[in-house]
């Protein structure tokens, strides 16, 4: 057994299923299904939660609680809304995919199979979920490094998020960008450096309206990277042109080491826009984020212009792999979150109670997700790395046809020639 197989199985993560067997699992989500059947179905993820009508016998009444919101310069959402049982399910599958993958990635990196940077979401599961089930793949989201699980939610495998982590050739950048630079269709990253993808989101919000989309930007940030200056100049930039873009401010209460009320003169994230309105929610619970996303979608795209919301979460683990996470905040503070607060808990306890699903059967969830992550696992371990060809250095560089005539690599002998598709010394 390989030394990845057994941290896995020593974390209690060890999953087995074939990828066919993943693909019906994820079918089955929406037709509520356990996602352990014999069925064919090849649908991809869900990317929009399920707004029930009037007589639809799957449809659920939600009621949030008082405090899910707290608005700035608007009337918050309605605490009342309908969704579809099956969307219920697709969020809570989702919800519990994402962990695993972040607990493989966390037994990946003690193995030694991924290196360098490593942030995981673990807690925070419930507001990449919550975004995408309330918006299209036209919308265009594009966050900070923390960023695997709105990578697998905008469409990418399990095993791509994975194989790039460690360097694979088949990973979704070809193994060039690792744990901070991973992108999918209308997912523009995965960003290393703090704060500098506000602006970039900005920029895809006015590219939306340029091209008079139905669709906005769903711009995260943290609570670390919300004083930033390039933040503040984004927000003037979108309240003047009027830009359909959601600033979303991750407010997990701690920027690496550092507790919030240490490093910002105002906590209140949401009203950091001053002439923007915001919205603070909840975001432990992933049907406030559900409801706050929906909104925030509908108010840009209605002509509104910029909205800021703050996401209330928490981060279980360190700020990234390097850091314990224990040094700045006691253990018994993560316990009370964890044991109180959990996203994927409160989800259960809202299927159960409902009576949209039995405690058998979200155990039987849990197992085919255990399933379908260890085999992507696997498959990711498996794949081949990169060619060690200089050549590889001046692909995706430009967008094909794009592209100058000739590209200078480290030194002139480098010189990559792209009608060539050679380096241009040679013959």
């Amino acid at each position: 057994m390989s030394a990845v197989a057994m941290s896995l199985r020593r974390s209690g993560q060890l999953l087995n299923l074939s990828r066919a067997a993943g693909r019906r699992w994820l079918a089955t989500a929406r037709a509520g299904g356990t996602g352990v059947g014999t069925g064919t179905g090849t649908a991809e993820k869900s990317t929009t939660g399920g707004t029930a009508t009037s007589g639809d016998a799957d449809a659920v009444q939600i009621d949030l609680p008082e405090n899910s919101f707290e608005g700035y310069l608007l009337d918050t959402p309605s605490l009342q809304y309908s969704t579809t049982k099956a969307s219920l399910l697709q969020m809570y599958k989702d919800m519990v995919v994402i962990r695993r993958m972040e607990m493989a990635c966390d037994a990946l990196y003690k193995a030694k199979k991924i290196r360098g940077f490593c942030h995981l979401s673990v807690g925070q599961e419930a507001i990449a979920v919550g975004i995408e089930n309330a918006i299209t793949k036209l919308d265009s989201v594009i966050t900070s490094y923390r960023c695997h699980g709105f990578t697998y939610m905008r469409g990418a495998s399990v095993k791509q998020v994975l194989a790039e982590l460690m360097g694979k050739r088949e990973g979704v950048s070809y193994g060039k960008g690792g744990s901070m630079h991973l992108y999918a269709p209308n997912f523009f990253g995965g960003n290393g450096i703090v704060g500098a993808q506000v602006p970039l989101g900005t920029g895809l919000a006015f590219a939306h309206q340029y091209k008079n989309e139905d669709a906005c930007s769903f711009t995260l940030y943290g609570d670390g990277a919300s004083n930033q200056g390039q933040v503040f100049e984004s927000y003037n930039m979108a309240k003047l042109w009027n830009l359909p873009v959601v600033y979303c401010c991750e407010n997990n209460k701690y920027g690496m080491g550092t507790a919030a009320s240490r490093s910002s003169a105002t906590t209140e994230y949401y009203k950091r826009g001053q002439y923007i309105p915001g919205l603070k929610v909840n975001g432990m619970d992933i049907l406030a984020v559900y409801q706050a996303s929906k909104f925030a979608k509908d108010w840009c795209v209605s002509g509104k212009g910029p909205l800021v919301l703050e996401f209330e979460t928490y981060r279980y683990g360190g700020h990234s792999m390097s850091d314990p996470g224990t040094t700045y905040r006691t253990r018994e503070e993560i316990q009370n979150m964890r044991s109180k607060n959990d996203p994927i808990a409160g989800l259960k306890m809202h299927l159960l109670d409902l009576g949209i699903a039995t405690d058998a059967e979200v155990k039987q969830y849990d197992k085919a997700a255990r399933k379908y992550v260890d085999e992507q696992v696997q498959l990711a371990d498996k794949a081949a790395p990169p060619e060690a060809k200089l050549s590889i250095l001046f692909e995706d560089v430009y967008v094909k046809g794009s592209e100058i005539p000739t590209l200078r690599g480290r030194i002139p002998e480098d010189t990559w020639d792209f009608q060539k598709n050679d380096f241009a010394t040679q013959k």
